[in-house]
């Protein structure tokens, strides 16, 4: 995923959620209702999390220095998480405690005009941040289905941005449904269950994007289309002859470590295999142009030695 198809979803979303936070605090003031309370600081939260986003992949362009030589690539996971924790907390929390207070002590929605007109606008300003979210991740999704590129993207502000813009318009549905129900029968626990609802639901959105952003800050590896143009492009089947065993890192979203230790000919002088590693670095950045970090240790491939050593991937001619 290019960084920049990431902040044109994140602008396109950060734009929108301002805009329709000042509505929905404008139409509580107005009418009451606790569902637009809930709603004007879930579109509060989502905006300062866009704005965690739009921090984090500024900083990650700092050049790498001796306390971080391999550079800050990994800010954007740390604000990622960051944003999980916004929207389990400011979002989520707060809309469940609104909701259980709206429920103990329900009152009846005024000017019901206020919320529903601001709940169709909020809908259609939402659906315009989502589709523009959609339209960004098709051009690095690919064949993936919606789950499996959330779940394998090492770029994360497309995925939030999918998510938060897909829970604000189920959540938006939600308050409709609460106010519509609570001006039907006359009673605002409606309106308190509904934000119940979006409350559980921001939880389970934030919940997630926890779980995702904490793998990628453990460290995740190249995904399987990657590793395979690296193992091809390593291997010449002259003067590198294999691979032995490979690590990769995700030192950020688009920079990848390889290390591996590759078999070269028993009889090569130490010119003949430094050529010979310069040669594959050149292939493997040609091939996976997020390979930006390279270490290849030369080792003579030797079936026995595996065989007889207790880790096959530490010993040569391991896998």
């Amino acid at each position: 995923m290019s960084a920049s198809g990431g902040t044109r979803a994140i602008v396109a979303a950060l734009s929108a959620n301002l805009a329709i936070a000042a509505a929905k605090f404008v139409a509580f003031a107005f009418s009451g209702s606790s569902s637009m309370l809930a709603e004007g600081v879930h579109s509060l939260a989502d905006s300062g999390n866009q704005g965690l986003l739009l921090i984090g992949g500024k900083k990650a362009k700092q050049a790498a220095d001796e306390e971080h030589p391999f550079g800050y690539g990994r800010e954007r996971y740390v604000y990622a998480f960051l944003v999980s924790i916004v929207l389990f907390s400011v979002g989520g929390m707060f809309a469940l405690y609104e909701g259980y207070e709206k429920i103990r002590h329900p009152h009846a929605i005024d000017h019901w005009y206020w919320p529903v007109g601001v709940l169709i606008f909020a809908i259609a300003a939402e659906g315009f941040s989502f589709r523009t979210a959609i339209k960004e991740s098709n051009h690095t999704r690919g064949t993936q289905s919606w789950a499996a590129f959330i779940r394998r993207a090492k770029a994360p502000e497309l995925p939030i941005v999918l998510l938060e813009d897909f829970g604000a318009l189920i959540g938006l549905v939600l308050a409709l449904l609460g106010v519509g129900i609570a001006l039907a029968t006359g009673s605002g626990v409606w309106d308190g269950i509904g934000t119940l609802c979006i409350g559980s639901l921001l939880i389970c959105i934030a919940l997630v994007l926890a779980a995702e952003t904490k793998s990628l800050l453990l460290g995740e590896g190249a995904g399987a289309d990657s590793l395979d143009r690296i193992r091809a492009a390593t291997v010449d089947g002259d003067t590198v002859t294999g691979i032995i065993h490979m690590r990769t890192l995700h030192l950020g979203p688009e920079e990848l470590l390889v290390a591996a230790k590759i078999a070269v000919k028993h009889d090569d002088t130490a010119t003949e295999v430094a050529r010979a590693i310069d040669a594959a670095e050149e292939r493997i950045r040609a091939a996976e142009p997020f390979a930006r970090v390279i270490y290849l240790e030369p080792d003579i491939y030797s079936e026995a030695a595996a065989a007889a050593g207790p880790d096959p991937d530490q010993t040569p001619g391991g896998r």
